[in-house]
């Protein structure tokens, strides 16, 4: 861990700078949290109107600290804080936290207040503005303000939290310690004037009581350093997992290309986090539920779950929810059907379908160790949800010290799915290494969860450019259709036959040379949606090309308000249509693969993947692309169509990212759309392309 950062995480003294002598007001908590909660370091409230507080003396100004402290909270307001951060800064501080608000959240002159504040600090960490502090519950450091903490008592765990918002920490250290998940650390990086959430993760990925990092996501600024921290957080093998929020606005940017708006904002940190091994929770609720789960580190190999149940109805929500996320809930094998059967005492249990059908039997102690032994020892299941049903209103510890017992047999996965509203219940299961929760749904996120950490052990190698494409003579701008083909040629990925005209007798000469039906379309680098102002037409011959190309100018003339001289006659192809893109934004750079033609964002069939720092995507990250298609059937022989050359379609998609990687931020734009794939062995061919480069 960084000197100053765990310093600030876990320091030895600490400053209060506004301290107040109520402990009620905002400013009066945070002396009071630390001598609540046992901090047994060096406190230094700092407020010249008050001689102690809570009998601990006050010093009227920085400058009268008898040591340097290691950190300082200040609670002053926005037209004071940068003074005292710089006071600090001279004395050798490690770290402020600067609670106030009014900065860059409100806009450009709260952006010049914060950076006034960044330049004051010098050295010095800052974490903040505009946040709410840090809590530390695996050293019983509280350095917050938050109300939330008026709690007795935090559970600690190995779970640490980094959120960019305050009020949110607050609101999971609350769900957490009720439900009984124990949590290491929780930072709220807030404005991130210069600590941010990139340091943290890299800070937890070194922390020996973290096991697990969830993060609380509004955007990430630093993508190439979350990268990086990600990566030492899986080398360390601690799973990151974070809720972005905005899913709502899709983030699709108005551009020449359907990429542009296919590839909004929320599909490319999906790609993102795809990359970086980050798992991405739905929903607010998944980032605790995830996270308790992967505490356990419990180890999940396979798809199939055996669900215990005294009630049936529970059961059959569990195996609902499994099933829509991807899940099996199989029969039990035949021996281990023999095992359950012969723990009966009764004709009620039936112990040999899934559901385990326990009923009351499931109340004997004994009969439920025994069984929940023989489901973690069977080869017929991966993971094990157990249902707890209205005993754990009465009795909330009996099925906890049932499954308790038996979890030392094996590294299986389990789970608890309480069924009445038993919060007692659900938080000592949690206490007891089980994971509880009280939606179906929650039950499947969590072994969604366990599952993605499974799949990201295997990472695919980055293909690297070798060698360097000619592109010299590509002009640097918005190409035509035939110049971005000529350029997408160039990389290895061929377009159709045709021939660029100027006249009607032209193209109608071009229609005897391709035909006997051919494409008629305008050739312009300032119109790329040709077909929304009837620049496309489709099986034309040669006889009426020359009214079909008078009907076309006057047509595109009228909606587009420009009179093409350009077009090109392409020779018909036939195929399946995908539609093959670049997205670029802040995150970096994006492969897109999906359903192509005129409805491509309509049907919004799509596949992203990241491109490396450096060079494309590899052969199996693009076949992958291409198997998560809905569309992927229709390639694959789909009630005997023929199959698609999905070989040639991997190597254009890979293709394709070479020349993203090769041109960099040249390329702003680029999309081959359609791409028409052919029957196995005949290739792929570009029907129509857009590309737009530019100085870098």
């Amino acid at each position: 861990m960084q000197n100053a950062i765990h310093r600030l995480l876990k320091p030895r003294s600490v400053a209060v700078i506004g301290a107040s002598t109520d402990a009620t007001k905002t400013a009066g908590r945070p002396v009071a949290y630390l001598r609540k909660h046992g901090f047994t370091g060096a406190i230094y409230p700092v407020n010249p109107r008050a001689q102690d507080i809570d009998g601990i003396k006050c010093y009227p100004d920085i400058a009268s600290i008898p040591e340097t402290p290691d950190v300082a909270i200040v609670l002053l307001g926005v037209e004071r804080a940068h003074l005292a951060v710089r006071e600090l800064a001279v004395r050798g501080t490690a770290a402020a936290i600067v609670l106030a608000s009014g900065y860059a959240e409100t806009g450009e002159e709260g952006g010049a207040r914060q950076q006034q504040l960044r330049d004051a600090a010098g050295s010095m960490r800052i974490l903040g503005p505009n946040t709410i502090g840090l809590v530390n519950l695996t050293d019983s450091i509280i350095l917050s303000a938050s109300g939330a903490l008026d709690m007795e008592r935090f559970p600690a765990g190995n779970i640490g939290i980094v959120s960019q918002s305050g009020g949110i920490l607050g609101s999971l250290l609350s769900r957490a310690a009720a439900r009984g998940i124990g949590l290491s650390k929780l930072i709220a990086t807030s404005n991130e004037a210069d600590l941010d959430l990139c340091d943290f993760v890299d800070a937890l990925a070194d922390d020996e009581a973290t096991d697990v990092i969830a993060l609380y996501v509004e955007g990430i600024r630093n993508p190439k350093t979350f990268r990086r921290a990600a990566a030492k957080a899986a080398r360390a093998g601690k799973p990151v997992v974070a809720f972005k929020i905005g899913r709502s606005e899709a983030g699709a940017r108005a551009a020449v290309s359907h990429t542009g708006a296919m590839a909004g904002e929320d599909a490319m940190y999906d790609a993102y986090f795809e990359q970086t091994g980050v798992i991405r929770a739905q929903t607010f609720g998944d980032l605790l539920d995830i996270s308790a789960a992967l505490a356990t580190k419990r180890k999940l190999s396979g798809n199939r779950a055996a669900i215990i149940t005294s009630t049936g109805g529970a059961g059959t929500l569990v195996s609902d929810a499994l099933g829509l996320a991807g899940f099996e809930t199989p029969p039990p094998d035949e021996a281990t059907a023999a095992a359950l059967r012969a723990l009966q005492t009764g004709a009620e249990a039936v112990l040999d379908r899934n559901p385990i059908d326990v009923t009351l039997a499931g109340l004997q102690p004994a009969f439920l160790r025994n069984v929940i032994a023989t489901l973690l020892d069977s080869p017929s299941y991966d993971a094990l949800v157990v249902i707890v049903g209205s005993s754990g209103i009465g009795q909330p510890k009996l099925m906890a010290d049932a499954i308790a017992s038996q979890l030392h047999k094996s590294d299986k996965p389990v789970l608890a799915f309480v069924s009445p509203h038993a919060p007692e219940a659900a938080a000592v299961l949690t206490q007891y290494g089980i994971p509880s929760y009280i939606q179906p749904e929650n039950c499947a996120a969590a072994l969604d969860g366990l599952r993605r950490v499974s799949c990201n052990t295997t990472v695919s190698s980055p293909q690297d450019v070798v060698a360097q494409t000619d592109v010299s003579d590509i002009p640097l701008r918005a190409l035509d259709e035939a110049e971005a083909k000529t350029l997408f040629a160039r990389f290895g990925i061929t377009g159709v036959k045709e021939i660029i005209v100027a006249s009607a007798d032209e193209a109608t000469r071009a229609a005897q040379k391709l035909g006997p039906r051919v494409v008629l379309k305008i050739l312009s680098r300032d119109i790329t949606h040709k077909s929304d102002v009837g620049g496309v037409a489709v099986g034309v011959d040669a006889v009426d090309m020359s009214q079909r190309f008078a009907a076309m100018q006057r047509e595109v003339g009228s909606k587009s308000g420009q009179m093409p001289d350009r077009f090109v006659v392409q020779e018909m192809t036939e195929g399946a249509e995908l539609i093959l893109g670049l997205r670029r934004d802040a995150l970096g750079s994006a492969i897109l693969l999906g359903m192509g033609g005129v409805t491509a964002e309509l049907m919004k069939d799509t596949a992203l993947c990241m491109l490396p720092e450096t060079g494309g995507v590899s052969r199996d990250q693009a076949f992958e692309m291409v198997r998560s298609l809905k569309s992927w059937p229709l390639l694959d022989g789909y009630r005997g169509r023929p199959k698609a050359d999905v070989q040639a379609l991997v190597s254009a998609i890979c293709n394709f990212s070479k020349m993203a990687a090769q041109l960099g931020a040249h390329l702003v734009e680029a999309e081959i759309n359609p791409l028409f794939v052919l029957p196995e062995g005949r290739g792929v061919k570009a029907a129509d392309g857009v590309a737009v480069l530019s100085q870098a």
